[in-house]
């Protein structure tokens, strides 16, 4: 493994993440307690993989910026999401270890309503961190 295979790692575990969340909301929605706690753990632990991915990457490569091979609205579009991602990524970290730590906690009724909004807000996250990946490698590389 090279630092040029991170990214697609990451992505991976962001698409991992993804497929959690979804199964721990159906699974919720299905009052499958024990099968939501366990996709909702498994969830945070690839996010924590991934962000430790992240970082490392950032580290080797001292910070440079990949930059879009996009133009014209695709490229708006990028950076639009792209920031969204980067405020909200910033955001959720927070608000998931609050999510965590009430039901971990027994506090089912303030669990439920922080999980209103952080759930929708870490799935932003987790798919548009698949979409960001997928442009700046695999869409519109940049031309070189």
């Amino acid at each position: 493994m090279t630092v040029q295979d991170i990214p697609a790692l990451n992505a991976t575990l962001n698409s991992i993440a993804t497929v959690l969340l979804t199964a721990g909301f159906i699974f919720i929605r299905r009052k499958q307690v024990a099968a939501h706690r366990f996709c909702m753990q498994g969830a945070f632990l690839v996010s924590a993989i991934f962000l430790i991915g992240y970082v490392t990457h950032k580290i080797l490569i001292h910070g440079v910026h990949t930059p879009f091979g996009g133009t014209g609205i695709i490229k708006t579009l990028y950076y639009v999401m792209l920031t969204t991602h980067i405020i909200l990524a910033m955001v959720i970290v927070p608000l998931i270890l609050r999510t965590i730590t009430l039901a971990r906690r027994g506090d089912f009724i303030r669990h439920r309503a922080w999980a209103r909004w952080t759930f929708p807000l870490w799935y932003y996250v987790s798919v548009t961190g698949v979409l960001v990946y997928f442009s700046l490698y695999q869409w519109w590389p940049p031309v070189r």
